[in-house]
């Protein structure tokens, strides 16, 4: 056998191999593409078109589309249309000749007005929509989304949900498909997110943009948004969504080598739903601040209760802990210097002296044990003594 046709039969022995393995991959992909469904809110199996608007923007930004579509097509239907027909019609092999023409002036008038009417007819709605997209104004909710490799910070910085924060980063479940190799079918592959950003409808909800790190894009296509996020800069967009739902989106910028691990999942609730879930959130985040299982060390606890003093004893016990008249000092208090701390956490849990003393259990574990560490290492109290949250959990119980 010659060399030649070694080499010819390792050929086609490699053609049948690739052909093989990309008939395999084909009938795989087509197989999990049969089990992937409509993601309603998101993308759309064998999609071409925009995403279902959902806010006037993106309606108008839809209307806009097809606008400059159908004008397009217009035109080349007509520009082509006289090309090929000269081509054809004039061509020299049925007999015609080149000759000179004249330049009338009003054909270099009508090629000359009729693109400018052409350009002016479709700037005018366009910038009426651009105009729209910027106008940020008069916003019910204001939120800072904040990109970062490769994750989402929001902060509700203005309106009802003013305070709250979180990150909102792609499902555990949904990194592990990915890094398995072979994703299970799932309608919402690489965009379930672990805290979707909540917003009421109906409100005009501005979203302020930045980075901490490399240039982002918060992109929601339902919304009709799409806002760069610059590290050191602010930008900022809008949206009134006009229907309840879930709606996805992704970072639209390479922003490093998870890129696709960035999604974007906005949860359109209704009024009360979203004051309900407000509500919700302040007292997790409430919670999270004052984790009773933390174990403090002596000078935070004394500096954070200090405000706690401040704020709630002061005005009856004095700064200088000295009390007043008939409100007995906690400088030198037998019950404060007690090594048995239970006495002093049972007076502020219970109160005393018939009420003359109030009970203080609306403060939180963290802040009761907070201005009794601070009582307890303040002016001439000295007793190097700690009480933790976890002590005063227990006591309540």
């Amino acid at each position: 056998m010659s060399k030649t046709t070694k080499t010819l039969q390792a050929l086609r022995a490699a053609r049948n191999a690739v052909g093989l393995a990309l008939l395999s991959a084909g009938v795989w992909t087509s197989a999990a593409a049969q089990k992937v469904n409509d993601l309603p809110g998101g993308p759309a199996v064998n999609q071409l078109n925009f995403a279902p608007p959902v806010t006037k923007i993106a309606e108008e930004q839809h209307w806009l589309h097809w606008f400059m579509m159908g004008i397009c097509a217009v035109i080349f239907v007509i520009v082509f249309g006289v090309m090929f027909y000269s081509i054809l019609k004039h061509r020299k092999s049925v007999g015609h000749q080149s000759q000179a023409l004249p330049e009338p002036i009003w054909v270099e008038l009508g090629w000359t007005i009729v693109p400018l009417l052409i350009v002016i007819g479709m700037a005018l709605p366009a910038t009426k929509v651009l105009v729209a997209q910027k106008d940020t104004t008069n916003a019910d909710v204001t939120i800072k989304a904040v990109g970062m490799q490769w994750k989402w910070g929001y902060e509700y910085i203005k309106g009802e949900g003013e305070g709250i924060g979180f990150l909102s980063t792609l499902d555990t479940s949904h990194r592990v498909m990915s890094n398995s190799g072979k994703p299970e079918a799932t309608d919402d592959y690489l965009l379930k997110v672990d805290n979707p950003l909540v917003v009421p409808v109906g409100k005009k909800v501005r979203i302020i943009t930045t980075a901490n790190d490399v240039i982002h894009a918060w992109m929601v296509p339902a919304f009709g948004v799409k806002q760069d996020a610059i590290p050191g800069f602010v930008r900022d967009t809008w949206f009134r969504a006009e229907k309840t739902g879930d709606f996805y989106g992704q970072c639209a910028e390479l922003c490093g080598k998870e890129h696709a691990y960035m999604p974007i999942h906005v949860k359109v609730v209704s009024a009360e739903e979203y004051s309900a879930w407000v509500g919700e959130k302040h007292k997790a985040m409430a919670a999270a601040a004052d984790d009773p299982s933390k174990v403090w060390t002596l000078t935070d606890l004394v500096k954070r209760g200090e405000s706690v003093y401040a704020a709630n004893c002061a005005a009856c016990h004095q700064a200088n802990g000295k009390g007043a008249g008939p409100i007995k000092p906690l400088d030198g208090s037998a019950v404060v210097l007690d090594a048995d701390k239970g006495k002093m956490t049972h007076v502020l849990l219970n109160g005393q002296n018939n009420g003359a003393m109030p009970a203080w259990k609306q403060l939180s574990d963290t802040e009761l044990a907070a201005v009794m560490t601070y009582a307890k290492n303040s002016w001439s109290n000295k007793t190097e003594q700690i009480v933790q949250p976890a002590e005063v959990q227990a006591a309540r119980k």
